[in-house]
Order: structure tokens, then C-alpha cells, then sequence
């Protein structure tokens, strides 16, 4: 087998075996590749903020199947493929992570259906339509929609794949022409069973090797909890009490620590920690970014500023933000706490984001877990 190991954007197939090859995908590498310079509106990272990690999917892995072409994956999209069939038939396959478990399949399949004219199904008919499919080696859903594209009129069939997995729902989607797309599906499927996650420093599926064992949820990775030492941090990492019902998970490679929070009617919400040398690109840089993450408009860094209240912590004085938008990720509405703790040489960055209904309810949690973090 020849392997080809490149970053997350694809340079194409010269110089590789066309068939059964590896292709590694480096998420960090993509976000100096891919995207031009962004502005608020994007949410982009402050200069010297080190939090890119926490909405960077992992690495992907996967087998290239024959007569698929790489294609420059797009700004939601962390891989992208064209398939071009007979008599200029094309078909497209896009993969898309949506961290937090983010998208309920009834609300995707309604969705996908619409888009090749096919009326709208119940949730007690989901079930009927779902087909068992092996994503990265855990059971995963298989949706296949046929019909004809409402614009042009020509037959269209949809063959998308569902797999949640570290607390990433990952959507793998093949769109084109109905019989090129029926021909590809046995690809498909066999494209999904090669898949494999992993990030920087982590097992894939797992925590890194030296990190300590996740429990139930109730018990913290970095907290003092009932008879635990108060004054020993682990690392160098604050002492902190985890509120009840926070689930820790495997952070990003660029987090320090990340938790998720269920609330009614699956919502969710997450708590991001990350910290920065210096001031991590300053207040009125991380508010920007913040907005851009909820789809809210700009503001000059005086009008930034103002929109931080002061907030005392065991640390010293800090800065909280509530902001309430759309996440630009998923295009639900969400609500974000923000809090920015400086601490001498470098500076503490908490965020609370997710369902606006979480979010409030967990803000007094939040807040105080902020506050009694002792450094």
C-alpha cells in the first residue's frame, strides 16, 4: 500500500497510488492553509490566543476510494471529494463535525429529504428509514433520500451517514446524480469503514496516554474535591470544584480542560478552558471573537470593552461577557459566557457556551466554579 501523508488540505493525487490510499489530515494546518485572513464576523483567534483547538475536530483518516478526487474542503467541511461519472454526471461527498452532538438526525433527515422534493417523515418513522452503517469502527446511521432537485428538475439521490463520537456528531454526505450515486454507495460505505479520528498528543477515541481516568462526570479531572488537597494543583493547573452534572471530555489539543452539560429536550451546552501567555491577544480581542462566534455584528474596542463586567475571582479581577446570538457553527441560537482571567505573565480564558436555556441555567454554576478556581 502507498501512503500519502499530507495537511487538511488536499494537494491532490500526483505522486500516489490512486487506489487504497491513507490520506492524514491535520486539522491545525488546515487553518493556516485553507482560510484567508478572517475577520470578527468569522470568529477568528486574537494573535497569540491559543485556543484554535476548541472547535478543531480531530485528524481524520480514511482509505481514498478509486475514482474519487480530492477537493479544497470548504469552511464548514473538513473533507470534500468529487466523483465525476458518465456522460458529465457528478457527484459530491462532503464530511462535516459538529462538536457538542449538535443537529438531531429527524430535524438533518426532514432537511435532506426537502432538498430532493420529498415530503417531511415523524420521528416514529425514522427508525424504518435508518440503515446500520460502521463509521471508524462504531455503529453509525446510513440515510439514502432519492427524488429530483426542486431547481433543475434532474434525478437526485442523497446518501448521508450520522456517527457521534467524543462528543462529535460527525455527518458524512454523497449528493449527485441518482445513479451515479446509487453506483458509488458500496464506495461509500466502505470510505465510512475506513475512517479513523485522532489529535495531536491523543489515542484515537481516548484521552492521552498520561492523563489521568475520567469518571461518571462527578469526579474532576483538576478539582479539590471532599478530602483532596487543595493546595496541590496537578500540573500547574488551577484547584477547581466541578459543578454537579458537568461531564468532562477529552479536550482539544490547545485546552486545557473541556466539559460537556445537558439540559431539557437535548440541549447541551460547553465549558472551555484555555490558557495564554501574555494577554492572549487582550479583552477587546477575545469579545470579537466571541461575537463572531454567535453571528453578531462589530463593534469599535471601546464599545468591546464596555461590554465586559467586572467580575472578582481567587485569582484577582477578571471580566465576564453574556452574549446571546446564533451559533455560526450550527446555525441553532446559543448564548455565551465568557470570563478572562489575568494572572500575571499569562491569562485564563473560561467559556460557557451552547443551548441559551443551559446556559442560564448553569450561569450561576459557572460563575462560581470561575470564581473559587485558586491558581
Amino acid at each position: 500500500m502507498w501512503t500519502c501523508g499530507i495537511g487538511l488540505l488536499a494537494i491532490g493525487l500526483a505522486g500516489c497510488g490512486r487506489n487504497d490510499v491513507q490520506v492524514y489530515r491535520v486539522s491545525k494546518d488546515d487553518a493556516k492553509a485553507a482560510a484567508p485572513a478572517q475577520d470578527q464576523a468569522s470568529g477568528a483567534m486574537p494573535a497569540g490566543h491559543p485556543e484554535t483547538g476548541e472547535s478543531a475536530p480531530p485528524a481524520i483518516k480514511y482509505t481514498l476510494p478509486p475514482s474519487w478526487q480530492e477537493a479544497p474542503p470548504g469552511q464548514m467541511r473538513v473533507a470534500s471529494f468529487r466523483i465525476n461519472g458518465k456522460d458529465g454526471k457528478q457527484a459530491e461527498v462532503g464530511v462535516v463535525p459538529l462538536p457538542g452532538l449538535m443537529g438531531r438526525d429527524l430535524e438533518n433527515v426532514n432537511r435532506w429529504r426537502s432538498s430532493v422534493g420529498l415530503g417531511a417523515v415523524r420521528e416514529e418513522e425514522l427508525s424504518k428509514l435508518a440503515q446500520p452503517v460502521t463509521v471508524a469502527g462504531e455503529p453509525g446511521q446510513l440515510y439514502e433520500q432519492a427524488g429530483e432537485n426542486p431547481g433543475s428538475g434532474e434525478k437526485t439521490r442523497i446518501l448521508a451517514a450520522v456517527s457521534r463520537q467524543n462528543n462529535i456528531a460527525w455527518f458524512f454526505k454523497m449528493t449527485g446524480d441518482d445513479a451515479l450515486v446509487a453506483q458509488q454507495k458500496p464506495a461509500f460505505i466502505e470510505f465510512l469503514k475506513s475512517v479513523s479520528f485522532a489529535s495531536a498528543g491523543t489515542e484515537v477515541g481516548g484521552l492521552p496516554p498520561s492523563h489521568p481516568p475520567i469518571g461518571d462526570g462527578a469526579m474532576p479531572l483538576m478539582s479539590a474535591g471532599a478530602g483532596a488537597d487543595a493546595s496541590a494543583p496537578a500540573e500547574g493547573k488551577p484547584n477547581w470544584q466541578v459543578p454537579a452534572g458537568w461531564q468532562e471530555v477529552a479536550a482539544g489539543q490547545f485546552l486545557v480542560a473541556k466539559f460537556m452539560v445537558s439540559g431539557p429536550g437535548n440541549g447541551q451546552a460547553a465549558v472551555n478552558i484555555s490558557m495564554s501567555g501574555g494577554d492572549g491577544g487582550g479583552l477587546a480581542g477575545n469579545i470579537k471573537r466571541w461575537r463572531g462566534q454567535l453571528g453578531l455584528g462589530p463593534l469599535s474596542d471601546s464599545e468591546l470593552t464596555q461590554a465586559a463586567t467586572p467580575l472578582d475571582t481567587s485569582g484577582g479581577k477578571a471580566s465576564l461577557v453574556d452574549l446571546s446570538g446564533r451559533d455560526a457553527r450550527t446555525g441553532q441560537d446559543a448564548r455565551l459566557l465568557g470570563v478572562i482571567v489575568p494572572q500575571g505573565g499569562r491569562t485564563w480564558f473560561y467559556k460557557l457556551m451552547g443551548n441559551a436555556q443551559v446556559v442560564e441555567s448553569q450561569k450561576d454554576a459557572f460563575t462560581k466554579f470561575v470564581q473559587t478556581a485558586k491558581y
